[in-house]
């Protein structure tokens, strides 16, 4: 009897062990891959196309760390290129986004769906953990093609916003079965629309974990009008808590 409790509990344990994860475990795998989890300085550089043709650019300093409450980043963001922005500043603390400017010495409240470059948003170039502001369900099991041309297997996950002030009403989402790497998205305005579809491709490694080097989004209307983030110089860094308040944005100098 007592070798039969012990195989019973064992099975269950087993069981237990290989549960398949939730939504919310898979979206919050899949933001560790995205998103270094220490605070860390990215370059980011913007390049539109329309037609195939390159119509304009973009290159940002991004420093980045987690809130103390509530576990989503914070974000200071400063202009480098082109020369005529360099040294504007945009902010995110929680569901608020500030703009910059030194010549005028102004900062005004943005939105984070307002367009920044093409078809990449204020909200885009900030660093954001998705499972802290969306209610993730699995949608299902597809094989897609990622964004190199590769078929791969993925759960297809459906996001919900669950915080105010997010980017997007909600998200579709695919992501690699086996190793949590996201795949593909597509963003919605709360009208249902389309807004875009951002393909995570060019994975290297960068502070100890492969992480997507180049996102490509497309236009929900207009396929021909694309925008690639490309994101290098990854550095781990310490970034003060001073560098996230509004007030702060005056003295702002980068190292």
């Amino acid at each position: 009897m007592k070798h039969l409790v012990i195989l019973v509990l064992s099975c269950l344990f087993s069981g237990f062990a290989s549960a398949a994860p939730s939504a919310d475990e898979i979206l919050m795998a899949s933001d560790v891959i995205r998103n270094p989890g220490r605070p860390f300085s990215v370059t980011v550089t913007l390049t539109e196309f329309q037609a195939g043709k390159q119509v304009d650019t973009s290159t940002l300093a991004s420093y980045s760390r987690i809130q103390q409450q509530g576990g989503q980043f914070s974000s200071l963001i400063r202009f480098v290129l082109p020369a005529r922005d360099a040294g504007k500043l945009m902010l995110k603390n929680g569901s608020d986004m500030w703009f910059y400017d030194p010549v005028s010495k102004a900062s005004v409240r943005l939105s984070p769906q307002q367009r920044l470059l093409g078809q990449a948003s204020n909200g885009d170039v900030a660093t954001v953990n998705l499972a802290r502001d969306y209610k993730a369900t699995l949608a299902g099991e597809e094989e897609i093609k990622d964004g190199e041309g590769q078929l791969r297997k993925t759960n297809k996950l459906a996001l919900a916003a669950a915080a105010p002030g997010v980017t997007y009403a909600s998200i579709e989402m695919w992501v690699d079965a086996q190793s949590n790497r996201p795949i593909k998205a597509k963003f919605f305005a709360e009208s249902a629309r389309l807004l875009k579809t951002a393909f995570y491709r060019k994975y290297q490694l960068q502070l100890g974990v492969e992480r997507p080097t180049e996102t490509v989004i497309i236009d929900g209307l207009n396929p021909q009008s694309v925008t690639i983030m490309r994101f290098s110089d990854y550095v781990a860094r310490a970034i003060p808590e001073t560098w996230m308040q509004r007030d702060f944005l005056p003295r702002f100098q980068p190292e």
